[in-house]
């Protein structure tokens, strides 16, 4: 909306300055001049386009060049977590959601390795807690007996067996360490604690919340280390692999190829690929991304953005040329995938032609 209501206020601007006339040169209701200095579409499809008007739009061309691109491919994957610097925290018991030392943290927040994040309180019914306590009762009562009869054959040292003495003491200390394990199971709490340093990508950990054994309670992911899982219905494809690109907004993001997998997934080949770079810090674990696979086979065309191609009002593939200081023609072409960010043009241009880049898309707004 903003192009096009700059591209008007040029034409009224420049209509209004041509169709005004002195005193005495007022020839009534006649049909005001057609103004030729402004921005307009010319009778055989070309535009015409005054230095200023380029200027302000912010024009910008690129000079084609031929040469031999990789053939490639263009296949629908998603953003993955690296096994290798993500990880996952889960419960290992039943029980309740603590707060950590910090708090509960948040979707977003760093985190270092071993920090703790929460804590489980474990649950159990009545009936087991009764019996623990009980139990813990017993121990008690037979370590205050065997703490006794240390005391008494420590008195008559003189006339019992040391072997005895021995035997008690052992009895006593397996009573205390016995009294400790159940004790500690009555009030300890399983520690969540952060496998790996990075960003927590996802929580669903709330105070006082119960969770199940082995539920995933928060996720930590690296934002800077991930990995693409493509799909590929061409099994071929993971023998012909010579590089790969994901585009990231205007970015160029280069990844190396893993490996495939050795089963199918949807009656396709998964592919791995790694990445990594600050550009990856715009991506999401299960973001659904295009990878732009580049084959060893070579196809002879030209590479220009993708932001180039326009639609005409046939609805076929076009791309602006500069032809001469002040106009543009618009050229049909073929194109085949390249790195998500350029294209290859395979047919329409020449060497040497200037291709409209930056406000390509303003210059198809002209009429």
């Amino acid at each position: 909306m903003k192009a096009r209501f700059l591209i008007s206020s040029l034409l009224l601007a420049l209509a209004a300055t041509s169709s005004m006339a002195g005193e005495g040169h007022d020839h009534g209701d006649a049909q005001a001049a057609t103004n030729s200095n402004g921005p307009q579409r010319l009778p055989d499809g070309s535009v015409f386009l005054p230095k200023p008007a380029q200027r302000q739009l912010g024009l910008r061309t690129m000079v084609a060049e031929a040469g031999e691109l990789p053939r490639s491919i263009e296949l629908n994957g998603r953003v993955v977590m690296d096994p290798n610097a993500g990880g996952r925290v889960q419960a290992v018991v039943p029980g309740r959601i603590e707060a950590g030392p910090r708090g509960l943290p948040n979707a977003g927040q760093t985190v270092r390795k071993g920090e703790i994040l929460a804590y489980v309180v474990p649950s159990a019914a009545p009936i087991d807690r009764s019996n623990q306590a009980a139990q813990l009762a017993e121990l008690r009562a037979a370590r205050d007996l065997a703490d006794k009869r240390v005391a008494r054959l420590r008195d008559l040292a003189d006339t019992v067996p040391r072997k005895e003495i021995e035997a008690a003491e052992s009895e006593a200390a397996s009573l205390s360490q016995r009294i400790a394990a159940v004790s500690g199971g009555l009030s300890n709490r399983d520690t969540l604690v952060a496998p790996v340093s990075g960003v927590i990508a996802s929580t669903g950990a709330v105070a006082g919340q119960v969770v199940d054994a082995r539920e995933l309670v928060f996720e930590i992911v690296d934002p800077k280390r991930l990995r693409i899982e493509a799909l590929a219905f061409d099994a071929a494809l993971a023998g012909d692999v010579a590089g790969a690109t994901l585009a990231v907004g205007s970015e160029r993001v280069p990844l190396s190829f893993l490996g495939a997998a050795r089963s199918l997934r949807e009656q396709a080949l998964p592919l791995s690929f790694g990445a990594e770079g600050a550009a990856l810090g715009k991506l999401a674990v299960g973001q659904p991304v295009r990878v732009f696979v580049q084959t060893r086979s070579q196809v002879k065309g030209i590479a220009v953005p993708a932001a180039s191609l326009l639609r005409s009002p046939s609805n076929q593939t076009i791309v602006w040329v500069k032809t001469a200081p002040e106009r543009f023609e618009p050229r049909t072409v073929t194109t085949e995938p390249l790195d998500g960010v350029n294209v290859a043009v395979t047919s329409g241009l020449q060497a040497g032609d200037r291709v409209a880049t930056q406000g390509a898309t303003l210059i198809n707004q002209v009429r």
